[in-house]
């Protein structure tokens, strides 16, 4: 199957990877949204937990690691064709951690990754969705403390 016009959904994985009042978003290399800031993340492998899936994508694109994965939301990223048929249909689990360890460097999927200031997010026009998860993430992170 292909992730472009697919028959089904694709599990994505996000990260909302913390550290202290900033959030590590990476600006896509590939479609969909190509060009645009989100959080690291990327397609689930076959045999792969979720929670392996985040630490290897999170790996991949930004070199980073992280600590405890606590799941932040999980929400569906839908891009339409003009006819109104799906061309991409991601179901993208979103995890919230602190970072812990590794400088960030745009691997992979990643043009340029940036530690960005949660009080400065309008700078990289995310996605409503984006947005709201990351508002979320820190969060449950702070309920977990």
């Amino acid at each position: 199957m292909t992730r472009e016009f697919p028959d089904r959904p694709w599990v994505g994985i996000g990260v909302a990877a913390f550290r202290g009042d900033a959030v590590l978003l990476a600006r896509r290399a590939k479609p969909p949204r190509m060009g645009q800031w989100s959080l690291p993340g990327g397609a689930q492998h076959l045999g792969e937990t979720a929670h392996e899936a985040a630490r290897r994508e999170l790996r991949e694109e930004t070199g980073i690691e992280v600590g405890p994965l606590i799941l932040a939301d999980v929400v569906d990223a839908l891009t339409r064709d003009s006819d109104g048929r799906v061309r991409f249909h991601y179901t993208i689990v979103d995890f919230a951690a602190e970072w812990l360890s590794g400088e960030a460097q745009a691997a992979d999927d990643a043009q340029e990754v940036t530690w960005a200031p949660l009080d400065a997010l309008d700078a990289y026009g995310l996605t409503t969705e984006a947005r709201a998860v990351i508002i979320l993430a820190k969060e449950r992170l702070a309920a977990r403390r």
